[in-house]
């Protein structure tokens, strides 16, 4: 194996100074997104009713 420290590489150079920072963009959009969805969600949840405890009306409709 080379005496290089990786950084000290072109690969390494590439990774630290593009690759690294993109995932990290990457991965704040992803949550951003996620977010996002789980808003719509909660937001969507709220205007419909819950269903009571025991309520199988879901379950009957899948067997169909």
């Amino acid at each position: 194996m080379s005496d290089v420290p990786f950084h000290m590489t072109r690969m390494g150079a590439r990774f630290y100074e593009h690759t690294l920072p993109e995932l990290v963009r990457q991965l704040e959009r992803l949550n951003q997104n996620l977010e996002r969805i789980a808003d719509s969600q909660v937001r969507a949840g709220e205007s419909q009713p819950h269903p009571k405890k025991g309520d199988n009306s879901d379950a009957e409709d899948r067997k169909e």
